[in-house]
């Protein structure tokens, strides 16, 4: 399996203050790599320097095979981004943002067209193509956006807090379109606040705690490595969690306690693993 995208050791610094520090990883070609940590963990900063937005102070980063300093351009052209912010214009319709962007691609006729017309088809949206983009809602001017990014059929997309501020049914869906996407093989890197989105969608998972990859792996092997069973026990107003290799250890070690008075076993998930690592949860 290809590397879609190389991460060796980058390093990013505002104001002499370091914002991302030694940080390495990689993504397999079709893999959905999830990016998680609390705010002001560097992960915008990363996915900034990821998609050109932002250079590197130094390291090395690969995209589509694309040495990000030297062929930034053909890297570009290989990625999609769908921002957290709402990028679509308001005061166009959907069918107009769509055909600016791909005009901006140089994506001929009659290629363009069709291709407005999968995507749109995709999302949901052809219905609604001759409608202002500020009639729509929240969760379609997302799937508008993610339209967008794919018209130029990008190998690798960047999806940073895809659902933020949506509704759960919302949400919901556009799991399923980011799935399918991933399914016909798209490499995504995917930053979110959602425990239950990366769970649904990743197959691996980066941890980042100031500036740096603290942890890095499938869901399953984060579990094995740092407890599948776990023990909470409430102190006054909080809980202190306690995790064991699995549930009958963790049951064995309630059993033995003289006073269970507050406490209670579980599965471990990975928010449990998360605070764990980071010390707090997610803001």
């Amino acid at each position: 399996m290809t590397i879609a995208v190389s991460v060796q050791n980058v390093r990013k610094v505002y104001n002499d203050a370091p914002v991302v520090s030694d940080l390495s990883f990689t993504i397999q070609s079709g893999e959905m790599f999830g990016l998680l940590g609390p705010n002001g963990a560097g992960k915008s900063t990363t996915i900034r320097m990821l998609t050109t937005l932002t250079k590197p102070t130094q390291g090395h980063i690969e995209v589509a095979g694309f040495d990000l300093k030297r062929q930034p351009l053909q890297a570009k052209q290989n990625i999609g981004v769908v921002l957290q912010q709402t990028s679509v214009d308001a005061d166009l319709s959907v069918w107009e943002n769509m055909e600016l962007h791909g005009r901006l691609h140089h994506i001929p006729n009659p290629q363009r067209q069709q291709s407005i017309n999968r995507w749109l088809e995709y999302v949901e949206l052809i219905e609604r193509r001759k409608d202002l983009v500020k009639t729509l809602s929240g969760g379609m001017k997302r799937r508008l956006q993610i339209a967008r990014a794919l018209l130029h059929e990008p190998k690798i997309l960047f999806l940073d807090e895809p659902t933020v501020g949506l509704d759960p049914q919302t949400r919901r869906r556009l799991w399923e379109i980011i799935k399918g996407l991933n399914k016909q093989g798209m490499t995504m890197l995917l930053t979110t606040h959602y425990m239950d989105e990366v769970e649904y969608l990743c197959d691996r998972i980066g941890i980042m705690d100031g500036g740096k990859l603290i942890s890095n792996g499938t869901l399953q092997q984060l579990k094995s490595q740092y407890g599948e069973g776990l023990v909470m026990k409430q102190v006054g107003d909080r809980w202190e969690y306690k995790f064991f290799a699995d549930l009958t250890d963790a049951n064995a070690y309630l059993e033995n306690q003289p006073d269970k008075t507050g406490m209670m076993v579980r599965p471990a998930n990975l928010e449990d693993i998360f605070v764990e690592l980071t010390g707090r949860q997610l803001d």
